[in-house]
């Protein structure tokens, strides 16, 4: 993926090299990238390697997903602060997942941890069990959950 992006870059340069300005423009640079992309994308299969704007587009749609559960579950807790009366019940729950490595694992406890109303307490030795406080188990535990599978099919996308 880094050599693609070099080979992008030696590309721009390229262009910018060969047309014929009498001084080099930072567009000229911009349209060899452009270019670059083009070629490398139809050259890619050559390359034995996945073509590296996808992996940047999949990283993109990752930090999105966050954002978007970021806001929802910032919403679900909001209602729940305000309300004069906490009808809330805590509670802890384990999460086997399918997640290999320590980067993919400590990803997903981050994301986790980062979301309101969900707490990542502990994760198990082998690194496939995850023990989650969620701040209302009965309403939250079937949302934290479903954020996991999204967040982990995503993980799965960047790592692989």
């Amino acid at each position: 993926m880094f050599g693609q992006f070099l080979l992008n870059l030696f590309i721009a340069l390229l262009w910018l090299l060969l047309v014929d300005e009498p001084t080099p423009q930072l567009t000229t640079f911009f349209t060899g990238f452009i270019v670059g992309i083009g070629i490398l994308y139809v050259m890619h299969r050559f390359f034995g390697t996945q073509f590296y704007l996808r992996k940047l587009f999949k990283v993109l749609y990752l930090i999105l997903l966050f954002i978007k559960e970021l806001i929802i579950s910032s919403f679900s807790v909001m209602r729940q602060i305000l309300f004069p009366k906490l009808q809330i019940k805590p509670g802890i729950f384990t999460y086997k997942t399918n997640l290999k490595g320590e980067w993919e694992v400590t990803t997903l406890a981050l994301l986790l941890t980062l979301t309101p109303g969900s707490v990542v307490m502990e994760v198990s030795e082998s690194g496939d069990v995850f023990y989650i406080h969620a701040m209302d188990i009965e309403e939250s535990k079937e949302s934290v959950i479903r954020s996991i599978g999204k967040f982990e099919k995503a993980i799965m996308e960047v790592t692989r």
